[in-house]
């Protein structure tokens, strides 16, 4: 198994788009090949990343239940249909999980993916997981070791809470994680100091910030992937910059 980076926070706060920048950085360093797995039902990493979704798992998973073809079993009509829904990009594969269980038993075809997607994982030397809002989704998923969670907040003192929520919640899970970053996102200016919660709570040199930038949201009317910013715009340096220190974590 690779590096593990997921980021998870507040709905709204612009995770999504930091995963997408992120990855963007990454494959420029020659960090490749990224597994980008959008664990939001809400799917929409593949527009920040420029590439189109061919179905997602979950898609996958409801067909299991009626539309297996004659002679050919479920695991390779799962395997099948993982296949059909991963999209190759250049220097990563994105695969999209979809709504979560509707009604009904979905136990095995749940199980059959769990199994996929850890045999999926072991072909990449990297995999990023973009969460729904809370860390619920991950932890369900068999994969539980993460290298760097990336907690994206805005500047709101709700958001921050939230934040600091999860990374409590984080904590108590039966799940691996070696170190937490908070990133404050779309900040008009840096405070003078973080409230005391978040200190605490992460420590001062595991917090970072992100410039709110006009042209990011311009990109965003037009339907322009943010991989796509010129290098010289204010969210692409500051993302580089940082990169440099979640390597440096």
């Amino acid at each position: 198994m690779g590096f593990t980076i997921a980021l998870g926070g507040k709905g709204g706060s612009g995770k999504t788009t930091v995963a997408g920048l992120l990855i963007h950085h990454m494959i420029r360093k020659g960090m490749k090949p990224v597994l980008a797995i959008d664990a939001d039902p809400n799917a929409n990493l593949n527009d920040v990343l420029g590439v189109m979704l061919n179905g997602t798992l979950s898609d996958a998973r409801e067909m299991m239940k009626k539309d297996v073809p004659p002679g050919m079993t479920k695991d390779v009509f799962m395997e099948m249909k993982m296949e059909q829904a991963l999209v190759e990009g250049d220097g990563f594969d994105l695969i999209a999980m979809g709504m979560p269980e509707g009604p009904g038993c979905y136990c095995a075809a749940n199980n059959l993916l769990s199994q996929l997607i850890d045999r999926l994982i072991g072909n990449y030397d990297y995999l990023v997981v973009d969460n729904e809002a809370g860390m619920e989704h991950f932890s369900r998923l068999t994969q539980k070791d993460i290298d760097l969670l990336v907690l994206v907040s805005d500047p709101s003192r709700r958001g921050l809470t939230a934040a600091c929520r999860i990374a409590a919640l984080v904590r108590v899970l039966p799940m691996k994680v070696k170190e937490i970053l908070l990133v404050v996102n779309r900040l008009e200016k840096e405070p003078p100091s973080w409230p005391a919660e978040v200190v605490e709570t992460f420590g001062p040199e595991r917090i970072a910030s992100l410039p709110s930038d006009p042209l990011l949201a311009d990109f965003d009317m037009q339907g322009k992937p943010a991989v796509t910013l010129p290098e010289d715009a204010p969210i692409v340096k500051a993302t580089a910059r940082l990169f440099e220190q979640l390597i440096g974590l």
